[in-house]
């Protein structure tokens, strides 16, 4: 009797932790579920200046060069935030700082860029960090650059336009002088003042056609 009893109790308890189980596993692949759904009913925006890459400035490019084949047409492949932070050896909170900074404007974790080589004029010797980086593709390539041209350059003080001169291979390099025109850097918590490089690499052939395509993107150059 005592054996059919403990029997029934192990059989009861079993059951109740299988049907437990049972029911995580139920809730678990419906809250999977939910997600995916929930993903899948999100639409993509898509930024106002890829859409007006392709409904404007792509046909525009095209009559002003006569290009026979639509992948001629000039496009940006990326963009590239270089922020070299000299004294980084020196004052590591420096560097700690500038990514901070950098990954706020941009969006994404920059990676941290390290010396190539020692200098001894310098003290820097081989692997230290010196800056970071970032590359933008895709949306958040054609997010950043409305906010470059729409908010930040417009903030810059005494700004009469920006050279006009390409890479010789339709690529552009732009600097600014500090991190505070981006609107997403608080003023009053800025600790080191920091510039950047900016890179447009284009698919352009020469410098002409990635001139006449980053004018048409809006990027102000000095007249």
């Amino acid at each position: 009797m005592a054996d059919k009893k403990a029997d029934k109790k192990a059989d009861k308890t079993s059951g109740k932790k299988s049907d437990k189980k049972s029911d995580k596993k139920s809730d678990k692949k419906s809250d999977k579920k939910s997600d995916k759904e929930k993903a899948v009913d999100e639409p993509k925006v898509t930024p106002r200046l890829a859409i007006r890459y392709k409904e404007e400035i792509a046909p525009a490019l095209k009559e002003e060069f006569n290009y026979s084949n639509p992948m001629m047409i000039p496009r940006l492949k990326k963009v590239v935030i270089n922020m070299g932070i000299g004294r980084a050896v020196e004052n590591k909170k420096r560097l700690e700082e500038g990514t901070k900074d950098l990954g706020t404007i941009a969006g994404q974790k920059p990676i941290i860029t390290k010396a190539r080589q020692s200098l001894a004029n310098f003290k820097l010797r081989e692997g230290n960090p010196i800056g970071c980086s970032v590359t933008l593709r895709g949306t958040r390539m054609w997010e950043f650059i409305d906010r470059l041209i729409t908010v930040a350059i417009p903030r810059i003080r005494d700004f009469r336009g920006l050279a006009t001169k390409l890479d010789g291979r339709g690529n552009y390099t732009m600097g600014l002088s500090e991190q505070s025109v981006f609107p997403e850097i608080q003023l009053d918590r800025i600790e080191f003042i920091q510039g950047m490089n900016i890179t447009f690499v284009t698919t352009a052939v020469n410098d002409e056609e990635g001139f006449a395509f980053l004018k048409h993107v809006g990027v102000p150059f000095r007249k």
